[in-house]
């Protein structure tokens, strides 16, 4: 496996359009444009999955963040990445694409990503890989606001975009 800051990103421009390919640590140390996915897992009861990223992560250690989230590769079609994130981080397997909720464009909020958020039903257990999370959790909807408005601080930069768009109903 690639080390993370040696996997290979499309750089892309303001419109999304692909420019050229870097590396991670690259396209992070110099601010570039590229592509990410997000994927909001809910169970039957309504509840959202929300992981607690690694501690050992270079961005948002120790942050709570959506479900799955995961760069886009070189190449790589978003629908394509949202499957593959979705499988190596919870160990959830789907057969396709899950449905697409809204993008963000690329801005210092998302880490200079356009970013696909998608949404799926799926009850779990979930297999959490420890390299990339070291916890996650079931939370009503309601939960999440309460939590999200008294403690900003414990979220990645991302979830302060997705949380608020989602509930607004993009």
């Amino acid at each position: 496996m690639t080390a993370p800051s040696h996997e290979r990103l499309d750089v892309v421009d303001a419109n999304d359009r692909v420019v050229g390919s870097r590396t991670r640590g690259e396209i992070h140390r110099h601010g570039l444009m590229h592509r990410a996915v997000h994927l909001l897992v809910f169970n039957g009861a309504g509840s959202v999955f929300l992981q607690k990223r690694s501690g050992t992560k270079d961005n948002n250690p120790g942050l709570w963040d959506s479900s799955v989230s995961g760069h886009v590769d070189a190449g790589e079609h978003y629908d394509d990445c949202v499957v593959r994130e979705a499988r190596e981080e919870i160990g959830l397997r789907l057969d396709a694409a899950p449905r697409r909720l809204f993008k963000l464009k690329a801005c210092a909020a998302t880490g200079f990503e356009h970013t696909w958020v998608y949404a799926c039903i799926a009850e779990g257990p979930f297999e959490l890989d420890p390299v990339e999370i070291d916890e996650g959790r079931w939370l009503s909807l309601q939960e999440v606001d309460r939590w999200l408005a008294r403690r900003p601080a414990d979220f990645a930069e991302t979830v302060h975009l997705i949380w608020p768009t989602f509930r607004r109903g993009a």
